[in-house]
């Protein structure tokens, strides 16, 4: 994955994604909507299997790149959340499980 900064002014900020989909990005742009800091998050694919996505973000106030670490690291604590609450759920070691 690589990171492109096309535009950085005031309380905006765009940026391409290198080699990434909606996968990494659908939930970065749902958790930079939930910042009461956040007045626009959207990406565009020109071609979903060809271009490069690009990802524009506007603040209501405050620094764009810093509502977007903001939303990296909240994504973060949710995926080590899900897996502490996956690896609580595991069965013991040596049981065996049923398939059906």
């Amino acid at each position: 994955m690589e990171l492109r900064i096309k535009k950085h002014e005031g309380r905006d900020l765009s940026f391409d994604i290198l080699g990434e989909n909606e996968t990494l990005i659908h939930p970065l742009k749902a958790r930079l909507l939930q910042d009461d800091d956040v007045e626009v998050a959207e990406y565009v694919f020109e071609h979903p299997q060809l271009s490069v996505p690009t990802f524009m973000l506007r603040t209501v106030k405050g620094d764009p790149q810093k509502a977007l670490v903001r939303a990296v690291k909240a994504l973060q604590k949710d995926l080590k959340d899900f897996q502490a609450q996956l690896d609580a759920q595991a069965p013991p070691t040596g049981a065996q499980t049923v398939q059906a």
